[in-house]
């Protein structure tokens, strides 16, 4: 353009922050010069750092894509190179057609021998269209060469146990790696820290929603957003509504954390483990979260969530939740609430049966009751925790690799090449190597622990509300049973219920709550 002064837009992109070679500063430098030489004058900046070109193209970048949407405020767009704008033919192809239609010159501070290159858009011509097409092509190419060099390079750390690069999995931190060059991975105590929360709260029968909101509201970062932050790294998601740059923790976050097998130390790849020369689990750190059974009756215990619809439990007020039933029927009895109080009445009909002699009686006689019942049978005695030892049982890993074998004997005819054929070979050999150390291995039975805890029943009464008092309540296995009342009996009996329909009894110390709240959870969601 003549008459007036180049205005040019300078397109700076980096793929990863670290890069030294590629640095924001080196490619600002080198397009002011070229400005300087051209006479021109950088009058905006689209600055696009943690993007790479490969996945995006330029008009999907958050900076340059909106600066390619106001075209009239520049005449020229200058990058440092080629690669820095695009990295594969479809995207020069659309970036080409921009540029004619709005009539730009393109600027490539250092072009094909480190000389600048120029192509000015705004007459078209047969050999710029040329040029496009051809620098378009070696930069797809360079491109694909770079995505082999990566996969291969991250294969073979995978077969070393070191750290291959990218976000580390939640509960761990990247650490100097002391046994040969690169990195390793070590636990996080910050994440570690949240983790242990979360397993005590879901083993404990709180919903992954109910955790998933519990940590939302202390703000604690999501996966991605702790790594980011760990590497000093912008986090990646809006929450809306507030000023909070990260995303939200929920149900299905939540999952994917406490079944990935990452709390085991495993090295993974696309979900699998990553498995050495003897088939064994390649680990990505010398400590894992987790041990062996620790993991397995996490998983158990996920294995038997019942999907609650989206519904949390209403009736977090109702102290005898789980703990009344109906003596017509056997189904829990629920809190509703009337005017002037509450009941615990029978709900068989909500679970679509029906109850012969449905239970009702007022929520401020029954609870006293229970009290009383509980504190003069258990109130002076000790609260024991149940410790489960599973022991060992080689039977899930066995599982794992019978499947990956499976997986793998499938494949085998799509190996045509006789290196395909061997590399096939090793790892069906690996495989099997650890198949058979694993049948081998004898099984180490369970075992079940009571431990004093130190405290009465009482005292832990005295300093818990009402949510830790059903806790209790539930755990000791407590049950009071209530039998149908006579007509305007007790309505008029104001000094408290007939106890001769009310029957209270204390279970064995075997994890009674779990089939509690099972229950529970089954007849709300059948509601």
């Amino acid at each position: 353009m003549t008459g007036h002064q180049l205005r040019i837009l300078g397109a700076i992109r980096l793929s990863v922050l670290t890069d030294e070679t590629t640095s924001p500063g080196r490619q600002r430098r080198s397009i002011e010069a070229g400005a300087e030489r051209r006479g021109g004058q950088v009058l905006h900046w689209a600055e696009d750092l943690d993007v790479s070109a490969s996945k995006t193209s330029p008009f999907e970048r958050p900076e340059l894509g909106e600066w390619l949407r106001r075209p009239d405020e520049y005449d020229a767009i200058s990058w440092w190179r080629f690669d820095r704008a695009i990295r594969s033919m479809a995207d020069m192809n659309e970036l080409g057609k921009w540029a004619r239609e709005h009539g730009k010159l393109l600027i490539f501070e250092e072009g094909p021998g480190g000389a600048p290159l120029e192509l000015d858009m705004r007459t078209i011509t047969p050999i710029s269209e040329l040029i496009l097409v051809m620098l378009a092509f070696a930069a797809q190419m360079e491109s694909l060469a770079i995505q082999e060099r990566v996969k291969g390079a991250q294969a073979a750390l995978r077969s070393q146990g070191r750290y291959a690069g990218g976000l580390p999995p939640y509960g761990y931190r990247k650490v100097k790696n002391a046994d040969g060059p690169g990195w390793k991975l070590e636990q996080d105590p910050t994440s570690v820290k949240v983790l242990a929360e979360i397993i005590r709260d879901v083993l404990s029968g709180k919903s992954l929603t109910d955790v998933a909101m519990r940590l939302n509201d202390a703000n604690i970062p999501v996966p991605r957003d702790h790594a980011a932050l760990q590497a000093g790294r912008k986090t990646g998601g809006v929450r809306r509504g507030t000023r909070h740059a990260r995303f939200r923790w929920t149900a299905g976050t939540m999952s994917k954390v406490l079944r990935s097998r990452a709390l085991l130390g495993y090295k993974t790849h696309h979900g699998a483990p990553v498995r050495d020369g003897d088939g064994a689990p390649v680990l990505i750190t010398d400590a894992p979260i987790l041990e062996r059974e620790q993991f397995d009756a996490l998983q158990d215990y996920l294995a038997t969530l019942t999907p609650q619809k989206g519904r949390t439990r209403r009736d977090t007020k109702a102290l005898l939740l789980g703990v009344a039933t109906c003596a017509g029927c056997g189904g829990n009895m629920y809190l509703s609430q009337r005017a002037g109080g509450a009941d615990y009445n029978c709900r068989a009909t909500a679970r679509g049966e029906r109850c012969q002699a449905p239970a009702g009686i007022r929520a401020d006689w029954l609870e006293a009751f229970a009290v009383a019942e509980f504190m003069k049978v258990l109130g002076e005695r000790q609260v024991t925790r149940v410790v489960t030892h599973r022991g060992y049982d080689p039977t899930p890993e066995l599982r794992e690799v019978e499947a990956e074998l499976r997986a793998l004997y499938a494949d085998k005819d799509t190996r045509k090449s006789r290196t395909g054929r061997m590399i096939w070979q090793e790892e069906v050999d690996a495989l099997e190597r650890r198949a058979e150390a694993l049948e081998s291995t004898p099984r180490t039975e369970a075992r079940t622990e009571i431990i004093p805890t130190g405290e009465t029943y009482a005292a832990f009464w005295a300093r818990h509300d009402t949510t830790g008092r059903r806790r209790l309540l539930v755990d000791a296995g407590v049950r009071i049973t209530v039998a149908k009342g006579r007509t305007g009996g007790d309505s008029s009996r104001l000094e408290g219920p007939d106890v001769s329909r009310l029957a209270f009894a204390v279970g064995e110390h075997n994890d009674p709550a779990a089939e509690a709240l099972d229950a529970i959870l089954r007849e709300e969601t059948e509601d």
